[in-house]
C-alpha cells in the first residue's frame, strides 16, 4: 500500500484529504507544517505528499526545497494543494520539484485525477 503524507495547517483539510486518500487505498499520515513534515520524512519517506503552500513555521515551498536536498527526498511525488493559483506560484512549485497542482477547494474526483496523472492511482 502506498503512503501519502498530508501536510496542511488546517485540521479540516487534513481530515478531508485523508478520507479521500484512504478511499483511494493509501496509507496516510499528517503533518501540521513544513518542519513537522520534514522531520517525519527524515524518519520515513512517503511515496507521495499532498502539500499546502501557506503554513506557519515552514511554508510548503520551503519544505519542498529542503525535502529535495534530503537523502531519498527526490523520490516522493509532491502535489501542491493550495489557494495560490497564479502562474508565478505554479512555476515556482514546478521548478522546486512539485509534480502536480490542485486548487482548493478540492474533491475526490480532482484528487483521484491528479494522482492518476502522476501514476499513483
Amino acid at each position: 500500500m502506498k503512503h501519502c503524507m498530508v501536510v496542511d495547517d488546517s485540521g479540516v483539510i487534513r481530515k478531508v484529504a485523508r478520507r479521500i486518500l484512504e478511499e483511494l487505498e493509501f496509507e496516510t499520515s499528517e503533518a501540521v507544517d513544513g518542519q513537522d513534515a520534514l522531520d517525519k520524512c527524515r524518519a520515513t519517506m512517503p511515496d507521495a505528499i499532498l502539500l499546502d503552500w501557506n503554513m506557519p513555521v515552514m511554508t510548503g515551498i520551503d519544505f519542498l526545497r529542503a525535502l529535495r536536498l534530503e537523502e531519498g527526498g527526490d523520490a516522493p511525488v509532491v502535489v501542491f494543494c493550495t489557494t495560490e493559483n497564479d502562474i508565478s506560484h505554479i512555476t515556482e512549485a514546478i521548478e522546486a520539484g512539485a509534480s502536480e497542482f490542485i486548487m482548493k477547494p478540492f474533491d475526490r474526483d480532482i484528487v483521484e485525477a491528479k494522482f492518476t496523472e502522476v501514476g499513483l492511482v
